[in-house]
């Protein structure tokens, strides 16, 4: 079964967020390359977080774990849902 992380931003300003950004990316690259990762991004409008969806509960677990915005404090809060996706 799929999972949704779901993060919502803290107090931190843009700016923190893009110093620590590389560090992200990296992590959310190597993810995507091991194939534990379907999608990812912030939502439209800043401060209004991301999402990304995950193959199983366990991946999108281990990357919430080690994801630099969670350990740096950026995230306020952070929500992992496993999700039926109907269309697979």
């Amino acid at each position: 079964m799929k999972a949704v992380v779901f993060y919502e931003h803290g107090e931190a300003p843009m700016e923190r967020f893009m110093e620590v950004f590389p560090k992200h990316q990296e992590m959310e690259e190597e993810f995507i390359k091991a194939g534990k990762v379907l999608g990812t991004g912030a939502f439209a409008n800043p401060g209004e977080g991301a999402m990304a969806i995950f193959t199983n509960k366990a991946a999108a677990e281990e990357f919430v774990k080690r994801d630099p915005f969670v350990a740096e404090g950026l995230i306020a809060k952070v929500t992992i849902k496993e999700w039926n996706d109907e269309l697979a």
